[in-house]
């Protein structure tokens, strides 16, 4: 499935801030929320529904509701900016989180953590991560996740690069992928060019 790239003026202009080594991490927490809740607005426009019937104060009107729950599963640590700001528009969607840390010489994930809502396997699950980097760590939570039975995955990033879309789509081919930006490389260490920085580090402040 092609990955998808969300070209909007106001998600540009908030990345091109995310991206600014000056903007201190008040700012960056402030600005990944509000990526995350603009890209899952663009990553959820074929959610299931179904026509519903309700009364307004004056008539009655017709709508829509959602099929399946919905739940958002941030990839620890950074990953948990994004789900902040999804969550305020999707206050009914429920949250899991899978804990995986990068080793810094095999760049492979080592997972410490994973725990996700029992209703999992019959939801619309969006994995988040702000980094599509090597594509490993997202790699390895989608085959977490398909191990405990989920059917209807979703990947969102922020950035990505083509190495890490290649290695995902590799492996998932079926799961889309939601980008603010494709960006052009990976340096020497595995980070993202011109990338983000270790996002991890700037939300947390660490």
């Amino acid at each position: 499935m092609p990955c998808q790239i969300v070209t909007h003026p106001l998600i540009a202009a908030k990345l091109t801030r995310l991206r600014d080594r000056t903007t201190l991490t008040p700012e960056f927490r402030r600005l990944l929320q509000e990526i995350g809740a603009l890209l899952a607005y663009e990553a959820l426009r074929e959610y299931p529904i179904r026509p519903v019937e309700v009364l307004s104060p004056l008539k009655e009107a017709s709508g829509v509701e959602m099929i399946r729950p919905l739940v958002f599963i941030p990839i620890l640590r950074a990953g948990l900016g994004l789900a902040e700001g999804i969550q305020r528009i999707f206050p009914e969607s429920a949250i899991g989180h899978v804990g995986l840390t990068r080793n810094e010489v095999t760049l492979e994930p080592e997972p410490y953590y994973f725990k996700i809502p029992q209703h999992s396997g019959e939801a619309e699950v969006v994995l988040v991560d702000p980094m599509l980097a090597t594509g490993n760590s997202a790699v390895a939570a989608a085959n977490q996740l398909k191990a405990q039975g989920v059917k209807s995955l979703r990947l969102i990033c922020v950035v990505g690069c083509p190495q890490g879309v290649v290695h995902f789509e590799q492996v998932h081919p079926e799961i889309p992928i939601i980008l603010a930006a494709l960006d052009e490389g990976l340096d020497s260490h595995g980070y993202i060019l011109p990338g983000l920085g270790d996002a991890g580090d700037r939300y947390c402040g660490t």
